[in-house]
């Protein structure tokens, strides 16, 4: 019995929401071999850089409050799995466009053999990956993204991805940071006392509110950054296949 395209599509997002909701691996394997890169898999190389760069903005944005670094710390800790979980599927599913995209795979070939002979081809592991010098390429990359940007629905697919995902997995982790935060003791000295405060509340709601908030913003930009990068690899994998 043929299986249509709606049946695939409702697979792949059940297994996207088993893998990131439920922590399911079982479920990225099965995901990885349907999208039919498993041969690729050693060229797929996501950057999980958001996390530092959220403890990067936490920990200046409590600059001024004693153990900003420590509050940033745990939670990067507390979250890094569920970020790291993020940029592993939105990684897969733009390699997977940029890899299924033979349009633009058939322009890039044809820049490719302008550049380099066919012995070349054949023996290349990367082909414009992270070639950051041909001017002609990264005019070809900066017009791609462009028409992406203006006739792709994915990025609004993405955005609203990421919305959720951190309403529902990341908001309540920001939002009881304090009971997660090792309790931090005080220590005031004069010269009559010594006085140990327990500090319980560590952040305030405005501060957690805050604080999510760029969190969204910071995952949002480096998404869209992490999709370019994935869209890029495949399509230029997609075009050195054919010469291997």
């Amino acid at each position: 019995m043929a299986v249509n395209e709606n049946t695939y599509v409702n697979i792949y997002e059940g297994l996207k929401r088993n893998f990131l909701y439920e922590n399911d691996l079982n479920s990225i394997h099965i995901l990885i071999n349907l999208y039919d890169i498993e041969d690729n898999i050693r060229n797929i190389y996501p950057k999980y850089v958001t996390i530092q760069c959220i403890k990067n903005y936490i920990s200046k944005f409590l600059k001024d409050r004693e153990g900003n670094a420590l509050i940033a710390s745990n939670l990067g800790e507390l979250i890094h799995e569920d970020i790291n979980r993020l940029e592993l599927l939105l990684y897969l599913d733009g390699y997977k466009k940029g890899f299924a995209d033979i349009k633009n795979a058939n322009l890039l070939e044809k820049k490719a053999v302008e550049v380099y002979d066919i012995n070349t081809l054949y023996h290349r592991k990367y082909l414009f990956q992270f070639d950051l010098n041909n001017q002609t390429i990264n005019d070809f990359k900066e017009e791609l993204f462009l028409y992406l940007k203006e006739t792709d629905d994915y990025y609004k697919y993405l955005d609203d991805l990421i919305v959720y995902y951190c309403n529902k997995i990341i908001e309540p982790k920001i939002m009881n940071l304090n009971n997660h935060l090792d309790s931090q003791l005080t220590i005031k000295c004069n010269t009559k006392s010594l006085m140990i405060n327990d500090n319980l509340e560590i952040l305030s709601d405005n501060d957690l509110k805050s604080i999510y908030e760029e969190v969204v913003i910071i995952i949002k930009k480096n998404s869209n950054r992490l999709f370019k990068d994935a869209y890029w690899n495949g399509l230029n994998d997609r075009v050195l296949k054919r010469y291997k």
